[in-house]
């Protein structure tokens, strides 16, 4: 892959280059991700629940008055704040610079801020165009057209971001609503997802894409975009810039898929039902799933949010599976039976996290805490993840989703993403269409 100036500049000067083994300490960047998520829920938890910054806006007005108010300002600011102090005292602990971190960290904050302002708006948000869109622009922009300064890069850290941000993502994830996803959604869940990450995965070791980036590649496409590539670089120990630009392939596709597959589906006359199904197991994230549904009824909206909710359960199961497959293999790509310590030392921490955090919501708070509170963790997962995405954004190159490899990679994607399209149809027309079971009722 091409190089990328700023990144191997940060990560010379943070010593974040990912290891063969990873190291068993306490105070690795993967435990500490767990340790800032955990100790941001127990305070939680515990009842210190700090005002939150509102977003959400129509008018030009509400912009100025709410949105940009004093007491809203004074809100983000304080969230910042203890934000970026969770995050200093996480990078003091791996021996990185505090003090360089909080010459940066503001300046990270306040573009990951503007990006859920923007997507606060109305209209905006009616085209399913979300921050995670907006905060990888945003930082491509300044990567491209102005260029990131020295000052500003130790803070980003991309991976420690999002590490702490799939953790928190384990609240959300309950097993009460695996069960309410019903046996179709899961059923066209593991269908898709096991065909279409193969298809993906053989079409770019066909083009000759290395194993690890196919491995994003493939994952990316078949379960959920943004989330599962995270996830997956994270269970591979992957290169933060391959990251950075599966991410960028992901957003730059998903975009006009949210505006043109409604239209499809209207246009062909696609049962509603069976079209919510195709959406909910094409389109990354569960926001996008409902803005491109409402176009088409109700119906449609709430049969993608069941098929995606049953994709996005599979995020640690399958960052689980990659961690054994990958230890298993040496770097020549032939198979070999480490130990269990090896694959301890290999496995990702923040996946312990997340599986944790998931049992815990599911089962160890009560239904009126977990809905108490449950506001305020979605809040501080978007928080964590706008900052890892405008990260990216920050170390990404238009040029190199051409150039890198060849531009093999975005073949392979745009291979594996066509075939995800049609697959997704057939399954969702069989599952949700009446061809082998009763059409189900939404709606």
């Amino acid at each position: 892959m091409k190089e990328l100036t700023v990144s191997d500049a940060a990560s010379e000067a943070r010593g974040t280059s990912l290891p063969a083994t990873a190291p068993s300490s306490w105070s690795t960047e993967d435990w500490l991700a767990v340790w800032v998520a955990f100790l941001s829920m127990a305070l939680v938890l515990a009842g210190v629940r700090p005002g939150l910054p509102a977003f959400g806006w129509s008018e030009f007005g509400d912009l100025t008055s709410v949105v940009m108010g004093g007491q809203n300002l004074l809100r983000l600011l304080t969230v910042g704040a203890g934000v970026g102090a969770l995050a200093a005292a996480a990078i003091f602990l791996m021996d990185g610079s505090a003090a360089r971190f909080v010459v940066g960290f503001p300046a990270v904050y306040a573009v990951a801020s503007l990006s859920q302002v923007v997507a606060g708006n109305v209209r905006v948000s009616a085209y399913g165009i979300e921050y995670v869109i907006l905060a990888v622009a945003f930082g491509m922009f300044i990567s491209n057209a102005i260029g990131v300064p020295a000052w500003l890069t130790d803070a980003i850290r991309t991976e420690f971001y999002i590490k702490t941000g799939l953790v928190i993502l384990g609240t959300s994830i309950l097993f009460d609503d695996l069960l309410r996803a019903g046996v179709l959604g899961i059923t066209q869940a593991l269908l898709v997802v096991t065909a279409v990450w193969f298809v993906c995965f053989r079409l770019a070791r066909r083009l000759r894409v290395d194993d690890e980036l196919a491995t994003m590649l493939a994952t990316a496409v078949s379960i959920c975009g943004v989330s599962a590539a995270i996830a997956a670089c994270g269970a591979i120990q992957g290169d933060r810039k391959k990251l950075s630009y599966v991410t960028s392939l992901v957003i730059l596709v998903a975009a006009p898929m949210i505006v043109i597959m409604p239209q499809l589906i209207i246009a062909f006359g696609i049962p509603d039902v069976v079209g919510g199904a195709w959406l909910g197991g094409t389109l990354d994230t569960s926001a996008s799933v409902v803005a491109a549904a409402e176009i088409v009824s109700g119906p449609a909206r709430d049969a993608g949010v069941v098929v995606k909710l049953s994709q996005n359960v599979l995020i640690g199961v399958a960052a689980f599976i990659l961690t054994i497959w990958w230890a298993m293999r040496d770097s020549s790509g032939s198979t070999a039976r480490p130990g269990v310590r090896v694959i301890w030392d290999r496995f990702p921490k923040f996946v312990i996290g997340f599986l944790a955090a998931s049992l815990m919501a599911s089962f160890l708070l009560s239904p009126a805490l977990l809905k108490e509170t449950q506001g305020t963790f979605s809040a501080m997962r978007t928080i964590w993840f706008a900052l890892a995405f405008v990260s990216i954004g920050l170390e990404t190159r238009f040029g190199d989703l051409v150039t890198t490899q060849g531009g093999r990679p975005a073949l392979a994607f745009l291979g594996g993403q066509a075939f995800n399209v049609v697959w997704t149809l057939l399954l969702a027309y069989l599952l949700f269409g009446g061809v082998l079971f009763p059409a189900p009722s939404f709606g």
